[in-house]
């Protein structure tokens, strides 16, 4: 880690003793990088559930591309799509949906068109993009099992964007342009990488530490009692605030530098080993 790294990550404090609800990340936490579910998270998932201890999934992703997760992981919580512009009740009914205003997404396309970065934009569960065919739309469409939209103008989307998506195979490119256009849309969004080859815009108060609280508040669960666990730089705003913020073996230093304890990687089941290390330890006993 970096002097800075170091200093932040001293500085987090001690975890909770208490763990009552876990919020995690799917892609490179909870999926592995097939984007599937490991028979390790399976069992570590029975043995929350067994313990009274529900867990919520917060993405980056469309509401689909969560919820097709459900029947294999057995679970019917509360989730946050978009990087927490919408949030849904355990029946699926959205209780909070945010948009960027048009003016930011009209400036960051064009940013995004001047380096020849693709732009997708989420409105709600559906997905709009200029070319189905470009860049790493089938692969996309291939991961959350949803055909986009192909439109030759995005101008009567504008308003209604929950989420605006840059994809690129230029990895450093990204990296420079989530410094760029978070200095350019200080204040009118939120800036961060998902992934190495994804760069995702979404309103201010649409991030995974509003996600978190939101999540916590419908079930009840404070702030100082949930678990998080994540990989990339939007995690960091629930990794942040959670009383046990756990990184993954895969994350950064920097992005490990926001979490209290960190585990192995999405390749080497991280995740249930996180679960089983960190997470079940702290869980009070029935009655408790």
């Amino acid at each position: 880690m970096k002097t800075d790294d170091i200093a932040r990550h001293n500085a987090r404090g001690e975890p909770t003793g208490t763990v009552r609800l876990v919020v995690t990340d799917m892609d490179g936490t909870l999926l592995t990088p097939e984007k599937q579910v490991t028979h390790a998270t399976l069992d570590a998932m029975a043995k929350l559930r067994a313990r009274g201890v529900p867990v919520c999934l917060v993405s980056s992703r469309a509401p689909h591309g969560i919820t097709m997760y459900f029947d294999a992981l057995k679970i019917r919580t509360p989730y946050a799509g978009l990087n927490g512009a919408v949030i849904f009740d355990a029946d699926g009914n959205m209780i909070s949906s945010l948009c960027l205003e048009a003016g930011a997404v009209r400036a960051a396309v064009d940013m995004f068109d001047v380096h020849e970065v693709d732009s997708w934009l989420f409105c709600g569960n559906d997905w709009i993009v200029r070319d189905a065919s470009a860049g790493y739309v089938p692969h996309e469409k291939r991961v959350i099992r949803t055909t986009p939209h192909e439109v030759k103008d995005f101008t009567p989307w504008e308003g209604k964007v929950g989420k605006l998506t840059g994809s690129s195979a230029d990895y450093d490119l990204l990296e420079r342009m989530e410094g760029e256009i978070g200095q350019m849309l200080e204040g009118q969004a939120s800036v961060a990488r998902s992934a190495p080859y994804y760069l995702d815009i979404t309103p201010p108060e649409a991030n995974k530490g509003h996600a978190l609280r939101e999540l916590g508040r419908l079930l009840h669960v404070p702030v100082e009692e949930i678990a998080c666990i994540g990989d990339m730089r939007n995690d960091i705003p629930m990794l942040a605030v959670a009383g046990l913020a756990i990184a993954m073996g895969n994350a950064s230093d920097e992005v490990a530098s926001y979490a209290h304890v960190q585990t192995d990687t999405n390749e080497a089941d991280g995740w249930a080993k996180a679960m089983e290390e960190f997470v079940l330890p702290r869980v009070p006993a029935a009655g408790a």
